[in-house]
């Protein structure tokens, strides 16, 4: 018996709070290497979008996540992101569950975000935004004000960022520039255009990266990424196709420039520095995230009523 989380079913079995924890201990379990990710794997069809394949390994299950990026679609009513996630028994090999991918997508991808963010801040920071305001930036949204912080949002699109804030109490930005000034700034978009031009990042700032996900993709200028402490979640895929990897082809980034996330939540790496220091993440997005926002909804299983396959 094969149970089908959908989208709604994945929403109600991991609150935001269960994603962010379970999150976090997904990156210590891979820093240690308890849990084991293979790489991910890109098809393309550029420039309408790419596929996914990412798997995980860990917990006692393994997945495989089948998932696309087309940032065009919402402009023909379609979705970014569709796909689907495979949760299988690492034992003997029983799928055990099947997950909306685009759902298990915005819950992961708002907890790392947040999680960089709260990890990487200075402590004394009193404003935060999220930037891009589509279904991962919605999520996003409602974690902060889950986790009781309520911050400004921005989206190109008015509608879009009106009935975000709207629906999570979130505070509109007046302008773009506003919500890209805050102590702490999430962005979330196509990652089409730089959002920080050069020499727009300021003094004790951070900010988490979410958009730039596969190759030609940026939402900071190049010149900008040489100005911070740099993180990730994962060097090969930052590299290759994440924020930083204009900075590496350009020779102004290289692996002993950037930290894992992963390594500073488990104790084995130093943080944010000082107050003055400005910190970005860069956050491709990890199957051992998906990983973990499955064993999350699987361990809820009983708590909802789910329809089933048989195979």
């Amino acid at each position: 018996m094969v149970r089908v989380f959908g989208a709604d079913a994945v929403r109600s079995a991991v609150p935001p709070q269960a994603a962010y924890d379970a999150v976090r201990d997904a990156f210590v379990s891979y820093q240690r290497g308890e849990w084991l990710m293979p790489p991910k794997v890109y098809v393309a069809n550029y420039p309408a979008g790419d596929f996914r394949a990412m798997p995980a390994l860990g917990g006692g299950h393994a997945l495989l996540k089948w998932v696309t990026s087309f940032p065009g679609n919402p402009a023909r009513g379609l979705p970014t992101v569709t796909g689907l996630v495979l949760l299988s028994d690492a034992e003997d090999g029983r799928l055990l569950a099947v997950l909306d991918a685009a759902a298990v997508t915005a819950l992961r991808t708002a907890a790392a975000g947040v999680l960089g963010a709260e990890t990487l801040r200075r402590h004394d920071a009193a404003s935060y935004a999220v930037v891009g305001c589509g279904v991962n930036g919605a999520e996003t949204v409602r974690l902060l004000v889950a986790l009781g912080v309520t911050p400004l949002v921005w989206d190109v699109d008015p509608a879009r960022r009106e009935a975000v804030a709207g629906e999570h109490g979130a505070r509109l930005a007046g302008s773009a520039r506003e919500a890209l000034a805050c102590d702490v700034v999430v962005t979330v978009t196509p990652g089409h255009e730089p959002l920080f031009a050069r020499g727009s990042l300021r003094p004790g700032q951070h900010v988490s990266l979410m958009g730039a996900d596969g190759p030609g993709k940026a939402e900071v200028a190049v010149d900008e990424v040489g100005r911070a402490r740099l993180f990730c979640d994962e060097w090969q895929q930052a590299s290759h196709g994440g924020e930083l990897t204009g900075a590496v082809a350009a020779g102004l980034v290289s692996r002993t420039d950037v930290t894992d996330l992963g390594a500073v939540l488990a104790g084995a790496a130093e943080g944010r520095r000082n107050d003055g220091e400005i910190t970005l993440f860069d956050s491709t997005g990890l199957a051992i995230q998906d990983l973990a926002i499955a064993k999350a909804a699987l361990a809820k299983a009983g708590e909802l009523d789910l329809p089933t396959i048989d195979l």
